[in-house]
């Protein structure tokens, strides 16, 4: 084992890829960059399996190459660059614009968003510190580091970030009353507001979380992403807003749809 590892197999993806077995040996290993390997959605995936504009990775490298995509308002070349969550995807060529998040099943999907929405992210902020000569500055989930923030800042807040200037423009506190993404875990796309916040000395904070059909449910504070202040998120649900539906509930919508299909 010289120096880090440049391949992955197949099985080793994370599930939430949704790349079948049997297709090949290998999956695309996401390049070192902003997002974790397990909570990143590489650019090929992205372009050929959920958008299906290539038909393998060849043709992905080509649409590349022509610095047609843009993450986050940056052109990127990289076919395994490591998109994450919340970032916004542009294709110029088409106009269309897709910010990445999560389903109530935990898996990206693909979601679209207008050119107005496209122009801002939001980020959690994972540390608030002074840097060297004294200077505070946050880092957000998704790696920026951000000099001089406002001083109301602390860390699990949300920051809404310009993606032309990489600006702070706005930000949101943690705290009880504000709606909320669940970024990992069990309940991995909930979208629900924020009921209670359990305090553990030297343990994991629990945070307590309500959704849209009074559900409620728990998870740690380190997957909790507040997406904007009381019940207005600031970005955009995918259609299913973040609510989970039990098993029961999901059958009958299926067959409601069936039923209507065949009308």
């Amino acid at each position: 084992a010289r120096g880090p590892k440049k391949h992955m197999k197949r099985l080793a993806a994370p599930k939430h890829w949704m790349l079948d077995k049997l297709t090949g040996t290998y999956a695309p290993k996401p390049s070192p960059g902003p997002h974790k390997q397990r909570e990143c959605l590489p650019l090929v995936i992205f372009l050929r399996n959920r958008l299906k504009y290539a038909l393998n990775g060849r043709e992905v490298r080509n649409i590349l190459m022509q610095r047609l995509v843009k993450v986050d308002g940056k052109v990127r070349t990289d076919s395994t660059y490591p998109a994450g969550f919340l970032d916004v995807i542009s294709l110029e060529k088409t106009d269309e614009h897709f910010r990445l998040v999560y389903d109530v099943k935990g898996r990206f999907t693909v979601h679209r968003i207008n050119p107005e929405e496209a122009k801002f992210k939001l980020g959690k902020v994972r540390r608030c510190q002074l840097g060297a000569g004294g200077i505070p500055y946050i880092v957000t989930h998704d790696g920026r580091t951000i000099r001089y923030p406002d001083p109301l800042i602390k860390v699990n807040d949300s920051v809404k970030i310009d993606l032309e200037t990489g600006k702070i423009v706005d930000f949101i506190k943690f705290e009880v009353g504000n709606v909320a993404m669940v970024t990992g875990g069990r309940n991995m796309g909930r979208v629900g507001i924020v009921t209670d916040r359990e305090r553990h000395h030297g343990g994991f904070d629990i945070i307590h979380i309500k959704d849209a059909k009074e559900r409620l449910f728990a998870t740690r504070v380190s997957n909790v992403f507040i997406l904007g202040n009381g019940n207005k998120p600031w970005v955009s649900l995918p259609k299913d807003k973040g609510i989970k539906l039990t098993i029961a509930e999901e059958r009958d919508a299926r067959r409601e749809k069936a039923a209507e299909a065949s009308a």
